[in-house]
């Protein structure tokens, strides 16, 4: 009786550890090599050079100052769009500085409506200071991208928004940001995905072998999708999970006839 339990016990996991896996693995593809992405240098280059450019929908902080003399106590603050900054919480990240429209701008006192789209933090800053030339005698811009971010996914011990604050971010520093790798991560294939959602440019990065981390580019661009994959165990722990309550309850309720049925056995003998 016991041997056709287990028999049966462990041909279901196996049945459900292949189902759990399909079932709980993000962006799944076919057709995707499960080799590490090559990246050329060239790319690689221009990756360490990378500045975000300002678009639709980003919240960006502008600062304006005039310098009415030559001293550093004659600098005045004349316009903030920065919000506050108390508590530092994603909620409060998210209503800070001026929503840039659907149309690339934004509308600032004196110079109405300005278009930053496409225009690095320090090219704004410059277009600013140029449009409020034309009002103040001495100004002084200052532009910040307040929404800059990655979406990290999968298993880390925190998984979420981690915010970019140095304009630019590294995969190592998001695993930390996220409590590093849990034991079932796979630390052979962790996905980046980038651009078009539709249509995303998918990377594929192994972290354990130097040789490979060296033909890989660990450099993430906002809004990156940083999935790290489930190795397979953790489709055994599901498929575990899953399928020990009933058979703990069918054994519980077989065992005093098991029982039973022993102790009848060596009654006779």
């Amino acid at each position: 009786m016991y041997k056709i339990l287990t028999l049966t016990f462990f041909t279901t996991i196996l049945i459900f550890n292949g189902c759990s896996m399909k079932e709980y693995t993000l962006f799944q593809d076919e057709n995707r090599s499960e080799e590490p992405t090559d990246i050329n240098d060239s790319v690689y280059h221009d990756e360490m050079v990378f500045e975000n450019k300002i678009m639709p929908n980003d919240r960006v902080g502008i600062m304006v100052y005039n310098q009415s003399g030559a001293g550093p106590g004659q600098l005045t603050s004349m316009i903030s769009s920065r919000g506050s900054q108390q508590g530092g919480s994603s909620s409060s990240q998210e209503t800070q500085g001026l929503l840039v429209t659907q149309d690339g701008t934004v509308r600032l006192p004196l110079i109405g409506s300005a278009t930053i789209q496409g225009l690095t933090e320090d090219e704004a800053a410059k277009y600013l200071m140029e449009e409020y030339g034309k009002y103040l005698r001495n100004p002084y811009v200052t532009v910040e991208i307040m929404n800059q971010r990655i979406y990290i996914l999968g298993e880390v011990k925190k998984p979420g928004v981690v915010p970019v604050t140095n304009g630019t971010m590294n995969l190592i520093e998001a695993i930390a940001r996220s409590g590093d790798l849990t034991d079932y991560a796979e630390r052979r294939g962790i996905l980046i995905l980038r651009g078009d959602l539709r249509d995303p440019e998918v990377r594929m990065i192994d972290l354990t072998h130097m040789s490979t981390i060296q033909i890989s580019s660990l450099f993430l661009k906002p809004n990156d999708i940083v999935y790290v994959q489930p190795r397979a165990s953790k489709g055994r722990k599901i498929a575990f999970d899953e399928i020990s309550p009933p058979f703990q309850l069918v054994s519980s309720i077989l065992a005093p006839f098991v029982n039973i049925t022993y102790l009848a056995k060596a009654w006779n003998y």
